[in-house]
């Protein structure tokens, strides 16, 4: 797990790890990891949280607008 930037300080996430066709995010209030795929969020979804996660600004208001409910169960 890779520690996320948080370039603005804002951030409700930790942690991320990028794999093929995922993304699991780590969020600091419950420590939690939760995986978003192609098959839960869908490609389009997932690349872009990988981009934002690279990038360190961004991923947590991503989430909530976009895929909150799209982790694998």
């Amino acid at each position: 797990m890779e520690r996320y930037l948080d370039l603005d300080g804002d951030s409700g996430i930790v942690g991320y790890e990028i794999g093929d066709t995922f993304i699991r995010v780590q969020f600091n209030r419950t420590f939690k990891i939760y995986t978003y795929s192609y098959r839960s969020a869908g490609a389009d979804k997932v690349e872009e949280m990988k981009r934002l996660a690279k990038s360190g600004d961004g991923l947590n208001s991503y989430i909530k607008l976009y895929a909150n409910k799209l982790y694998d169960r």
